[in-house]
Formats: C-alpha cells, sequence, structure tokens
C-alpha cells in the first residue's frame, strides 16, 4: 500500500524544524508562565505587605480645646489647637500617626 503525502515521514530536514520549533514553543510556554508567576508574585506582595490601612488614634485634647486648623507637610500632619486661648501645633506622622512634635505659642505678659 503506498503511503499518501499526507501522511508521509518527515524528511530529515523537516524532523530538525519541527524539533526546533517544538524547542522554541517550549521557551515561549516558560517565559509566559515566567511572566505570569512575576505579576501575580507583585500583586500579592503588594497586597500582603503594601502600606495599608493607617491605624485608628484617639488623640486626646486639653478640655475646652478646639481644632482651628489642619495641613499636610511631607510625610506630617499638622493640627492647630486653640487650648483656652494660647494657641499650639501638633504634629503627626502621617503613616503611624504617631505624635512627632508640639509647638506651643503664648503671648508676651
Amino acid at each position: 500500500m503506498l503511503e499518501s503525502p499526507r501522511h508521509a515521514a518527515p524528511t530529515p530536514d523537516q524532523a530538525r524544524f519541527f524539533a526546533r520549533m517544538r524547542w522554541m514553543m517550549m521557551i515561549s510556554g516558560a517565559a509566559t508562565l515566567l511572566g505570569i508567576a512575576v505579576v501575580l508574585g507583585v500583586i500579592g506582595y503588594r497586597v500582603f505587605k503594601g502600606e495599608g490601612s493607617t491605624p485608628d488614634v484617639t488623640e486626646l485634647l486639653p478640655k475646652g480645646a478646639k481644632i482651628i486648623g489642619t495641613a499636610v507637610a511631607g510625610e506630617r500632619i499638622a493640627i492647630m489647637i486653640d487650648a483656652g486661648g494660647s494657641v499650639e501645633v501638633r504634629t503627626f506622622d502621617l503613616k503611624t500617626l504617631k505624635p512627632s512634635g508640639r509647638l506651643k505659642f503664648a503671648a508676651e505678659p
């Protein structure tokens, strides 16, 4: 029985070409999987190790004090307080909300 040209065994050149194509497809598939793994790794890192949310903090003010102004500068937040006639500025770290400084103003006698 004669073999049809459609099912004939590949020539040596064709066999080398097929082997090279399989090799390139494996490299391409591995590079694609590596790229997907890197993207998923970066997303996971940012979700679990990112800056996240800031903690809830309650800062007590002196009795009768009012907040009269706020400002953000760099990585600090400044709160201006009117505490019974004297003005005070308190600064906090923006990421941790921990107090980082206090500036009091008083009138000269």
